[in-house]
């Protein structure tokens, strides 16, 4: 078979383009009202170009008979030969000519740089609303009006008309699905409030003697003034800001507007910066992802971009260079913000540390800038009050008769149910202990910590708040002799599933118990188990603590100075005071919180019925 080959030309369904610019391209239906005030918009800018004098206005008015929205501006106008070749082809708009950001644009023309549009579409987003449109249009300084009519087919109806005044008027002939944009003006001021407010210029709807856009906005002030930011932010946003960062720079990527933090808690730490973008002041998103840090997710605010481009849809920003570039810069300025007031005004920095502390602590694990900024200022709670990390280190000083590797040694407890108990056991010590309760607190001090420990080159040892722990038993309890029970008391205490230790205490307290909340992880792990109700979430956090390690166990420390204790283990392991020692066991495991196990609980009963019989005698 003779090879073969041939050109043949792209096929475009003119229709069906249509159709899809008008149902799919934009997520919400009242899209089409921005573009047409960015057509206005564009129109009136490039007039100001020839006429400094000359302001403009856009006019929006609706007829609920005729079913019909107009929207009217003032501007430059068009020709014929602009409205033949411009309005009825896709992809080709005198914007996007005028910025040369077309293929046959020959270069940015003067003046470009003030334009919104550039794609060449926005007018066939109209087709979401409306069956008809109408163009009536007049060229500023030209000799006639121009009438422009498509309806749902290929064909496009061009004529002249009597129009006098320069401008542009656009009549939607609406679907019978959007009749109510014409019969609820409502409707209409809501959407020129969502995308058109900052727009400078003008709107009015049907006629009204007052703007429907507020126009002006302190943010973009060329000199902002904090306090008037503060108010309009607060205005606009329904909320007190805890602190405001008003933003200008032009280099090395345009920037204005202003940033605050929220008083509204951010809960965990999967929440985003709420920011509204606008670029010329039209409104492209009120929710624009990826421009501020993930740690910054307490931060709302309103920035203009200018530098950036809008997708397609004009619904979002692209994520190109000049994105990232901005993003690189807005970073540096929240950084900058707070090391300046850390270092100028501390008070208003622990305001906002107070507010969202676990936000930024939970963000600062990935980020060394922002753990260095907090280690300053970020407060634990620890035996002696709250402290900063520096602080913490500060006070842990290694004992020399103890300690021969480290330079300081950071004490901390991880379990709620101790934390008292803890506390008390630092009282009289200089050495504070660090309450993490939270598990990324455990892992924000170590990664602290150990981000001091590189910059000073100090040894630093964190060592939790336990008997088994190096250093714990001789520094903080005072106890130097402690040792593991002898086997017969381990077997005879074995319900209690602790590890059992002797000591001589410098109290006369019996019993001490210390929690391992890893070990009360376990047992609520097991008891799901047996009832066959482990979340998917908890088995994961089950596998995380224990995929490597040997499950833990809670510890007790028996006081051999004690009366008590002191003659049970004079004596074996069987006897009534042996179970009188067991229940103190048991009490102290549950007066820490620990979940006393089934079978020390079974053998309670036989415990107290042994204590009676030697008490009182056999029953009968």
């Amino acid at each position: 078979m003779a090879s073969w080959s041939r050109r043949i030309s792209f096929q475009v369904d003119v229709a069906g383009i249509i159709q899809i610019m008008g149902t799919s391209l934009y997520s919400r239906s009242d899209t089409p009202i921005r573009e047409l005030l960015q057509n206005a918009h564009d129109a009136i800018q490039r007039r100001r170009l020839n006429d400094l004098s000359y302001k403009g206005q856009i006019q929006i008015r609706t007829d609920p008979e005729k079913h019909t929205l107009e929207v009217s501006d003032d501007g430059i106008g068009l020709t014929a030969d602009e409205a033949e070749k411009y309005l009825g082809t896709l992809g080709i708009g005198i914007t996007g000519l005028l910025k040369g950001r077309h293929p046959s644009a020959t270069g940015a023309t003067a003046g470009g740089e003030m334009l919104i549009g550039q794609f060449g579409i926005g007018l066939f987003s109209a087709f979401l609303l409306a069956d008809r449109i109408i163009v009536e249009s007049r060229k500023l300084g030209g000799d006639e009006g121009i009438r422009w009519v498509a309806g749902e087919g290929t064909e496009i109806e061009l004529a002249s008309c009597d129009r006098t005044d320069p401008g542009t008027m656009i009549r939607l002939e609406l679907k019978s699905d959007f009749y109510k944009l014409a019969e609820s003006p409502a409707q209409i001021e809501a959407a020129i409030k969502e995308y058109a407010d900052y727009l400078p210029i003008p709107i009015y709807l049907n006629g009204m003697a007052q703007r429907a856009n507020v126009i002006n906005a302190a943010w973009f002030d060329t000199t902002p003034d904090p306090e008037s930011v503060e108010l309009a932010l607060a205005e606009k946003f329904n909320e007190a800001p805890l602190d405001i960062i008003p933003i200008r720079i032009e280099k090395p990527v345009s920037i204005a507007g202003a940033l605050y933090v929220t008083p509204q808690r951010t809960p965990g730490f999967a929440g985003e910066p709420v920011v509204t973008t606008t670029i010329k002041r039209m409104v492209i998103s009120r929710d624009t992802q990826g421009l501020l840090p993930p740690w910054a997710s307490f931060m709302r605010g309103v920035l203009e971009l200018n530098d950036c481009s809008p997708t397609a849809s004009r619904e979002d920003l692209v994520r190109d260079a000049r994105f990232e570039a901005a993003r690189i810069q807005l970073e540096k300025i929240l950084f900058e913000h707070f090391e300046g007031l850390m270092r100028n005004d501390p008070a208003r920095l622990e305001a906002v540390l107070s507010w969202h502390r676990y936000s930024l602590a939970g963000a600062a694990l990935g980020d060394r800038r922002l753990r260095d900024l907090l280690r300053q200022t970020y407060r634990f709670t620890t035996s002696a009050g709250p402290l900063t990390c520096e602080e913490i280190v500060s006070r842990s000083v290694a004992d020399p008769l103890f300690e021969t590797d480290s330079d300081r040694v950071v004490w901390y407890n991880t379990d709620r149910r101790q934390e008292r108990w803890v506390n008390s056991l630092f009282a009289q010590n200089e050495v504070p202990c660090v309450q993490t309760l939270r598990s990324f607190e455990e892992s924000l001090l170590a990664a602290m910590t150990g981000d001091i420990s590189a910059s000073k080159g100090e040894s630093i040892d964190l060592r939790i708040a336990s008997p088994s722990a190096e250093g714990f038993a001789a520094q903080i309890l005072g106890v130097h002799d402690m040792e593991d029970a002898s086997p017969e008391w381990q077997d005879f205490l074995s319900c209690t599933e602790a590890r059992v230790m002797v000591a001589t205490f410098r109290t006369d307290q019996p019993v001490m118990a210390f929690l391992n909340d890893r070990h009360e992880l376990q047992r609520t792990y097991e008891e799901l188990k047996r009832q066959g109700t482990v979340p998917a979430g908890f088995q994961r956090l089950i596998d995380s603590h224990f995929s490597k390690d040997e499950p833990a166990r809670n510890e007790v420390l028996l006081n051999r100075n004690h009366r008590l204790v002191k003659r049970a283990l004079e004596q074996r392991a069987g006897t009534p005071l042996a179970s009188v020692l067991r229940l103190l066991v048991v009490s102290a495991l549950n007066s820490a919180g620990a979940a006393v196990p089934r079978e020390a609980q079974s053998v309670q009963s036989d415990d107290l019925d042994w204590i009676a019989e030697a008490l009182w005698g056999q029953r009968k």
